[in-house]
C-alpha cells in the first residue's frame, strides 16, 4: 500500500485536479481497507477504487484465474471503506470483475447493486472484450441508482461521447500514458544507440527548460533568494 499510496500523493501534489487511485483490493482484509482509506484522505486523494477479487490479486488481462469474493464479504468491505472515512468528499468507487472472469452481465448488475446498496459511490464494470457489446448490455439494463465508470483498455475504438450517451458518468484511460512512455523511451534510446549521437531525438524530446517548470524549479530560487 505503501508504494501504490507514494504514487498518488505524488500526483496529487503535482496538479490541482481531482485524483482517483486504483487500490486493487484493497490491501486485505477489512481492518486493512479501513487503514488505506484514512491514508489516502490524509493524502488528498480525492476517489479510492477498491475491485471485488480475491487478495492478492493479478492484472485483469493476465491469463490466469480471476477468483471473485463473494458478494456478502466485498459490501462489508465497501461499507468498511464508508465507515471508515472521515472526509465526506470521499469517493469510493466499487469495482467488479465478474466480466472479467466470465460470469456474465447478470451477475454483473447483481453485484453492482449489492455494491451500490452497500453505500459505494459509483460502480465500475470492466471488460477483456474487444468490442463494448457487453459494456453496453450492462449499461441498458442499470437503473442509474449510481454513476456508472469504465475503462475501455480492450475496446478503444469506443468514444467517450458514446459511453456518455448510453449513461457513463467517468472513462478511465488506465495504462495509455505508461504504454506511451514506454514506446518512446524505447524509439529515443533505439535511435540514439544506433545514430552514436542523441541529435536525432532533439527536436522530438521536451527542452530541459520543461522539467524545471515541472519541478517549479523558479519558485524554489526565489524561495531560496
Amino acid at each position: 500500500m505503501t508504494e501504490y499510496l507514494a504514487a498518488a500523493a505524488n500526483m496529487q501534489k503535482a496538479v490541482d485536479i481531482p485524483v482517483v487511485a486504483d487500490v486493487d483490493t484493497g490491501f486485505g482484509n477489512n481492518l486493512n481497507v479501513a487503514h488505506m482509506v484514512r491514508e489516502y484522505e490524509a493524502a488528498g486523494i480525492t476517489a479510492v477504487c477498491i475491485e471485488d477479487k480475491v487478495y492478492p490479486k493479478v492484472n485483469s488481462f493476465a491469463a490466469t484465474d480471476h477468483e471473485l469474493l463473494p458478494v456478502g464479504t466485498f459490501t462489508r468491505k465497501l461499507a468498511t471503506a464508508k465507515a471508515a472515512q472521515q472526509d465526506e468528499d470521499l469517493y469510493v468507487i466499487a469495482r467488479t470483475e465478474a466480466l472479467i472472469n466470465n460470469k456474465g452481465v447478470d451477475e454483473a448488475l447483481d453485484r453492482c447493486y449489492a455494491y451500490a446498496e452497500a453505500g459505494a459511490d459509483a460502480v465500475l464494470v470492466h471488460s477483456k472484450k474487444k468490442d463494448q457489446g457487453e459494456i453496453v448490455e450492462f449499461l441498458d439494463s442499470w437503473d442509474g441508482r449510481s454513476p456508472v465508470v469504465i475503462v475501455p483498455t480492450t475496446y478503444p475504438q469506443w468514444s467517450a461521447d458514446e459511453a456518455e450517451k448510453h449513461g457513463v458518468s467517468m472513462v478511465i484511460y488506465a495504462n495509455q500514458g505508461l504504454r506511451a512512455t514506454i514506446q518512446a523511451l524505447r524509439d529515443a534510446f533505439r535511435t540514439i544507440y544506433d545514430d552514436g549521437t542523441s541529435l536525432g531525438v532533439e527536436n522530438a524530446i521536451a527542452p530541459v527548460s520543461d522539467i524545471f517548470a515541472l519541478q517549479k524549479l523558479d519558485d524554489w530560487l526565489a524561495l531560496e533568494a
